[in-house]
Order: C-alpha cells, then sequence, then structure tokens
C-alpha cells in the first residue's frame, strides 16, 4: 500500500510514518515544509528503512501537490499537515487560515484529479483521510462528551481553522464523491512532541528548575490520548473506515491541568529527587483568552464498527513520556536552545482585550 503522509515531520504525522515504516505495513511518502515544528529527527529512526521518502514542500503549493500525487500514486492521504498550537493562533491567525483551510483545498483538489482518473476499483479502494480536533466543538459544561454529531463552535482561530478545513472535506466528499474519511481526536502526548503543548513543557521546565505556568487556576480539562494510540486509530479508520464518515477518538483519560502537572511533579520527584519536590514551581498565570473549559470524546462509534480502544493507561503513559525526555535531551536541547525556549505565547493585546 502506497500513502502520502502530510505533516509527517510533525509529531503525530511522524509517529504514523515510523509505525507504517517500521513494521512494514505501507509505503509512506512523507510531506512536510519543516517550519518550527516539523524535523526530520524525528523520522531517524526509519530513514534508512525502505518504502520511505521524504519531500521538502508546502501544502499550500498547488504545482507542488500535484507532482507529489503523480509520482507516488497513492492508494490513501493521510493528512495532518497543519498549524495547530492554540496560543500561537492568538498571536498570528492568518498562518493558520492559509495552512489549515487553503491547504487542505489544495490537497483535495490534488487528490480530486489523481481519484478521477483511476479505474473504478482504485477509486472504490482510495482514501482522503483527514485528521482533525475535538476543539472544532468548542468547550463542554461539567458533563457530556462530544460526538461525531456535535454541532460545531470553534473559539479559537486554531479551532476556527480546523473547523473550515473539516467542513471543505465534507463538501468534497458530497459533491464530488472523493471518498473522504474525517478524524477529531483529543490532546496527544508521548514522544518528540515540540515543547510548546502543556505536558513537554511542564517536564521541561521542571528539569531545569523554571516556573511551572499553570494557566488560571488549572480547572480546564482534557482528555488525554497517547500519540502512539492515536496513529493505531488513524491507521484502522484509513484501512477500514467509512467513505464519509467522521470517527471521535479520545483517550478516556480526563483530567484536570493542575493535575496533569502534578502527576509529572510526582514523577519527576521520583527520577529526579535532587529537584524535589518539584510541584513548588507550580505557577498560576492569567487565563488564555477563550480557554474552553472541558473537553472529552464519546469512543463508541470507533469501537462498534472498528473495534479500536485505547491500549494505555494515562499514569503509564505519562510515565513513559517523562523517561523519553530523559532519555533524549539532545531533541530538546536543540529546541529550547534556538527555535523555542520555552515563553508564553498567545499574549496579543487585541485578543485580550476582548476576551475582557
Amino acid at each position: 500500500m502506497r500513502v502520502i503522509v502530510t505533516g509527517g515531520a510533525g509529531f503525530i504525522g511522524s509517529a504514523l510514518t515510523r509505525k507504517l515504516v517500521g513494521e512494514g505495513l505501507a509505503e509512506v511518502t512523507v510531506v512536510d515544509a519543516l517550519t518550527y515544528a516539523g524535523s526530520l529527527e524525528t523520522l531517524a529512526p526509519i530513514a534508512d528503512r525502505a518504502g520511505y521518502r521524504f519531500v521538502h514542500a508546502d501544502i499550500r503549493d498547488r504545482a507542488a501537490m500535484t507532482r507529489v500525487v503523480e509520482e507516488t500514486r497513492p492508494d490513501a492521504l493521510i493528512h495532518l499537515a497543519a498549524e495547530s498550537h492554540v496560543d500561537r493562533s492568538i498571536d498570528g491567525p492568518g498562518d493558520f487560515v492559509e495552512t489549515n483551510v487553503l491547504g487542505t483545498f489544495v490537497l483535495l483538489e490534488c487528490a480530486r484529479a489523481y481519484w478521477s482518473a483511476l479505474d473504478t476499483p482504485a477509486r472504490a479502494a482510495f482514501r482522503f483521510h483527514h485528521v482533525s480536533t475535538d476543539e472544532v466543538f468548542g468547550s463542554l459544561g461539567p458533563s457530556g462528551a462530544f460526538s461525531e454529531t456535535t454541532p460545531y463552535a470553534p473559539n479559537s482561530p486554531y479551532a476556527a481553522s480546523k473547523a473550515g478545513s473539516d467542513h471543505l472535506v465534507r463538501a468534497w466528499g458530497e459533491t464530488y464523491g472523493l471518498p473522504v474519511v474525517t478524524t477529531n481526536c483529543t490532546n496527544n502526548y508521548g514522544p518528540f512532541q515540540f515543547p510548546e503543548k502543556l505536558i513537554p513543557l511542564m517536564i521541561l521546565n521542571a528539569l531545569e528548575g523554571k516556573a511551572l505556568p499553570v494557566y488560571g487556576q488549572g480547572e480546564n480539562v482534557r482528555d488525554w490520548l497517547h500519540v502512539e494510540d492515536h496513529v493505531d486509530a488513524l491507521w484502522t479508520v484509513c484501512r477500514r473506515g467509512r467513505p464519509g464518515a467522521v470517527y471521535a477518538i479520545g483517550g478516556e483519560a480526563e483530567r484536570r491541568n493542575i493535575d496533569v502537572v502534578r502527576t509529572l511533579c510526582a514523577i519527576l520527584d521520583d527520577r529526579r529527587p535532587e529537584g524535589a519536590p518539584h510541584d513548588r514551581l507550580i505557577t498560576f498565570v492569567t487565563d488564555r483568552p477563550g480557554h474552553d473549559a472541558r473537553y472529552a470524546m464519546d469512543i463508541s462509534l470507533i469501537r462498534r464498527e472498528l473495534g479500536w480502544a485505547p491500549s494505555r493507561g494515562f499514569e503509564q503513559g505519562l510515565a513513559e513520556t517523562v523517561d523519553w525526555y530523559l532519555q533524549n535531551s539532545a531533541f530538546w536541547q536543540a529546541i529550547r536552545a534556538g527555535r523555542y525556549g520555552g515563553q508564553r505565547l498567545g499574549l496579543d493585546p487585541a485578543a485580550r482585550a476582548v476576551s475582557r
């Protein structure tokens, strides 16, 4: 099976590529623009393996995307390329609209042109798999969960841009018959995550003895999904999902942000006792503008139809993630010294004024 993975040098895309190539499940062409969060280091474990190819290109470049599709002749295109950090979307929403909306449009058109020329069996087998987020649904109250039929109500520029891309994918399926599937997942964590996100940021700040900034009082709730569980779900959906279907993917591991940080501190107290107690570094800071209160996913559809469910318990996965960052300091030290030093993002004054 031949697969194109866009954003394949990013956190989730590289985990998917390592799985597919490392386990001999598919030949993979990775397309990535190598923006700040993309790194070929994430693909180093499979870089010399047969069945792997890397193309440095931007998904907004229609000519480049057409070439990649024509050269690869894929059985599936799994679309993970995106600007993905909410805080950065507050400071610079334009990049999110261009990459997440326009880039998805370009890919859909390239895929449609290729798919239209296939013979009937190949057309039926082809999949355009769009990978999205639970954030498109907005914010939950203290109970309930998002599902495949939850109305869209995005609250951040990031979420709005992903909602727009979801709607484009659905429309190309309905209008042109392109066999699309969409997955909306909860918060991911695990190896190789860029350290602007909560879990790696807290790990690295704690190791360096820096403040652990928690928004508001840390009461916001997220459902956590280990990235390797996520890519198992993605591959399952890509191979067996119904054309036109949407699947909610979650870890069934809801935690308040403050509880996640305290659990990390406890793990680090055990792994690095010289810095203990690490929870003394917790610092409550001004909340993010438009910060959604709670996310959770009802994963009954994917469990029932495709037999997928998360395999890692959160505490186990979190301990494994801490150990990975401890054992792979070269990965994050290079980032901290150059591309991102851990400073707070998402502090645009206009955004704060609107939120008040």
